[in-house]
């Protein structure tokens, strides 16, 4: 297998009480109703398809209203404790990719770990999901692309949205990634089949 899915243990209800909305901060408007606050660089991708850079407490109310399934995480370092609670208390899975965030010219993208989580993108078991890195611009950004290139977008496409994310801080080394990938060897799962190991 070449992601961790995170089956998280259950949680008393004290525990789920502690990520009820009355504890999770939003921002109350003028006529008493909650503003509910979208993660660094949110977006919707496809149906069911969502990026963002990385949720925090303030975001949780608003990532409620997606009725997540899935998380593909994309960072090497562990899933906070707050954010597992969050999981927990809304049944959301989490498959886990860790990616190293280099700097250019050390940029490394794993070729084999953005296939197994493209794997999991593309199993509509696993949706409505959200993918998330630490900003939401490079590791997300190539997953992201990878999946346009399933989608057969042209490559001029695909980096237009990438720059959207990334801005100026777009990388040669991800844009090459993105232009040599081979996505023809990539299949839908139809819904029956299962490669995911509980």
């Amino acid at each position: 297998m070449c992601h961790k899915s995170i089956k998280t243990p259950l949680i008393s209800s004290a525990t789920v009480a502690d990520m009820s909305p009355e504890n999770c901060p939003t921002t109350a408007v003028d006529g008493g109703e909650d503003l509910f606050v979208p993660p660094l660089n949110f977006s919707m991708v496809d149906y069911g398809i969502y990026r963002s850079g990385f949720p925090d407490i303030p975001n949780f109310p608003f990532l409620k209203t997606l009725g997540l399934r899935s998380i593909i995480y994309l960072c090497r370092e562990p899933y906070p404790e707050a954010n597992m609670k969050f999981l927990n208390a809304n049944g959301i899975r989490l498959f886990h990719f860790g990616v190293d965030g280099s700097k250019e010219p050390f940029v490394t993208i794993p070729e084999d770990t953005i296939r197994c989580a493209l794997n999991v993108l593309l199993d509509e078991r696993n949706r409505p999901l959200l993918i998330h890195c630490k900003r939401g611009k490079h590791r997300t950004g190539c997953l992201v692309g990878c999946f346009r290139k399933w989608q057969k977008w042209c490559l001029a496409s695909i980096f237009d949205e990438y720059h959207r994310f990334a801005a100026d801080k777009a990388r040669v080394s991800d844009q090459r990634f993105l232009e040599l990938f081979d996505a023809s060897t990539i299949k839908q799962l139809p819904p029956s089949a299962s490669y995911l190991k509980s």
